[in-house]
């Protein structure tokens, strides 16, 4: 049997662990007051049950099945089980609507669907009875009338041996999965990822993985699993080093879990940095005028030693004695043991990176597309230059498009999008030396290796007077000070730029008005704010956040029109 590094599908992949070390824990979930862990030969045993059962309730190879559940084993589980039994998974967000479930099942035709709660089994059967049903209908947890139980599943009897020896012969060309976008803007689509796009996203990262000394660590999955990124990162990639997976019980457990699981990578994504920058600022609002004094001090010493020049013997001795009465403590609330924080899902700020690696914590910024497995680059530690998204990774071909558009060639790229031709032809065309690239939308530049991102090539704001403005730098600026906590510019067809802004906890409309003026001082005349309003939060429960915490500019456009119509005057 082949190891980890030679798989060819992802259930390989992961059973290949399963052989190296089967009564090792390889998932953990919080019951009971406790961490529960699944261990990996415990874990191959669910998978071949499940998928027993799977086929046996008449899912056929090539099928497409729903899988809707918050990050738990159970959602591997059966991740692994579809795949084993020649299906493709389409894993889908807890926060979806019953709109967002019906177009996602009429787009991808899926006549099974696996569910975690009767309260998700509901809004699924609704979505299902929009969209002409479902045939097979499972539930994990009080599986209401008429659903599967999960146990039943788990009942099947099946070999794990035979299940094993299956999924060798799944060729890497295989569809695996079916990955919705977040649908910013329209409707999402369904990104086709072989499984040779994930084991290319391993294959590249290995390197990286190693040097740091994680093999055999801990992680703590807190983004959705139904997210490209933690799918691929969380679900397969990390797991396969043998790096133990614990199951984050929400954003308001997080601090606690820090502490508890003191783990050695965790990632998150831009939008989770501005809130704990936030809270740490606030938290220093309220010390002694000697605190305040020692923390600016930190800052101003770590980002200097960050940037150059190099410090003097003086400031070195300072800096040294700080690491121990600052940034231990910094260290200390997410663990004392963290050697990657990685943050992707969109553009990190340079200043909003910089406070953390200030502060004495690994960040690691990355970028990726779901359309690239998602992993296309990533800043290692020893060279970490923060303004850049990293070199490429291994076996990830990087270009710039005569526009500025980036574009990705290799291994790791999508087969296209599920039932859009026209779509997948517009992503997946001809480039540099006549190649076939996929055409990311961002907008970049290399610096030697390193890949800058600036923009999204189609979310330029054209103002009245014709000039082209990046709605991105300037949120981004925004919410890098501490008064605001989010941010969204408007101005298409408006003589000047407004925003709509989310103030800080604590923060009134004088102190925010203080922020945009340092922010207009940064900008050039064209990108200034010349209005803005204070709005509710955006949050994915009122439609603006994505799943991932981006904003959805347009949807935020859209709730705020008569506010903007005031702002234009």
């Amino acid at each position: 049997m082949p190891d980890a590094d030679a798989a060819e599908s992802l259930p390989s992949l992961l059973f290949a662990c399963a052989r190296a070390h089967p009564g090792r824990p390889m998932l953990h979930a919080w019951r009971e007051g406790g961490w529960k862990p699944l261990p990996w030969g415990a874990f191959v045993q669910q998978v071949a049950a499940v998928s027993a059962g799977l086929l046996a309730g008449g899912v056929q190879p090539g099928d497409r099945v729903l899988l809707v559940s918050e990050n738990r084993p159970e959602f591997l589980v059966a991740d692994v089980a579809i795949m084993c039994a020649g299906a493709v998974t389409v894993p889908t967000y807890v926060t979806n609507t019953v709109a967002d479930h019906a177009h996602i099942l009429r787009d991808c035709g899926a006549r099974a669907a696996i569910v975690s709660t009767p309260a998700l089994a509901a809004r699924v059967g609704e979505a299902a009875r929009a969209s002409g049903g479902l045939d097979l209908l499972v539930v994990m947890e009080d599986p209401p009338a008429g659903a599967l139980p999960w146990q039943r599943l788990l009942d099947t009897p099946s070999d794990p041996a035979t299940t094993m020896a299956a999924a060798e012969r799944i060729p890497p060309g295989r569809l695996a999965c079916l990955i919705y976008t977040s649908g910013t803007g329209g409707l999402p689509k369904g990104v086709m990822l072989p499984h040779r796009a994930m084991l290319a996203n391993r294959r590249g990262v290995k390197g990286l993985i190693e040097r740091l000394g994680l093999v055999g660590d801990r992680y703590l999955s807190f983004l959705p699993l139904s997210h490209s990124y933690e799918h691929t990162v969380g679900g397969f990639l990390l797991p396969s080093f043998g790096i133990e997976v614990f199951y984050s019980r929400g954003a308001d457990r997080v601090s606690a879990e820090l502490a508890d699981v003191r783990p050695g990578v965790i990632t998150a994504v831009p939008r989770l940095f501005e809130v704990l920058r936030a809270r740490i600022l606030a938290g220093l609002a309220r010390e002694s005028a000697l605190k305040r004094a020692l923390f600016g001090r930190t800052l101003a010493l770590g980002l200097h030693r960050l940037d150059g020049p190099p410090l003097g013997l003086f400031e070195r001795a300072q800096d040294a004695l700080l690491d121990r009465l600052v940034r231990e403590k910094v260290r200390a609330r997410f663990g004392g043991r963290l050697k990657a924080l990685v943050s992707g899902g969109a553009r990190l700020d340079p200043g909003l990176s910089g406070f953390f690696l200030a502060l004495g914590l690994p960040v690691l910024q990355g970028y990726g597309q779901t359309e690239a497995g998602p992993v296309v680059s990533v800043n290692p530690p020893w060279d970490n230059r923060r303004h850049t998204v990293g070199p490429p990774i291994e076996g990830a071909e990087v270009a710039i498009a005569e526009d500025g558009e980036v574009l990705v060639r290799g291994d790791l790229v999508m087969d296209g999008y599920w039932n859009a031709p026209e779509a997948t032809a517009a992503a997946l065309r001809p480039g540099p030396g006549g190649h076939i690239w996929l055409h990311t939308g961002d907008v970049g530049a290399l610096e030697g290796r390193h890949l800058v991102i600036t923009d999204r090539k189609r979310d330029f704001l054209k103002t009245a007077g014709g000039d082209m403005v990046s709605p991105a730098k300037i949120e981004a600026l925004l919410t890098a000070e501490p008064e605001i906590a989010q941010a969204v510019a408007a101005g298409e067809g408006d003589p000047a730029i407004s925003a709509l802004i989310v103030a800080a906890e604590g923060f009134d409309r004088a102190a925010v008005e203080a922020a945009v003026a340092r922010v207009n001082a940064l900008l050039s005349p064209v990108e200034r704010v010349r209005r803005f309003a204070l709005v509710p939060p955006f949050t994915i429960e009122n439609g603006l956040l994505t799943p991932t915490m981006k904003h959805k500019r347009r949807a935020v456009w859209e709730a705020h029109a008569e506010v903007l119509a005031q702002l234009r005057g």
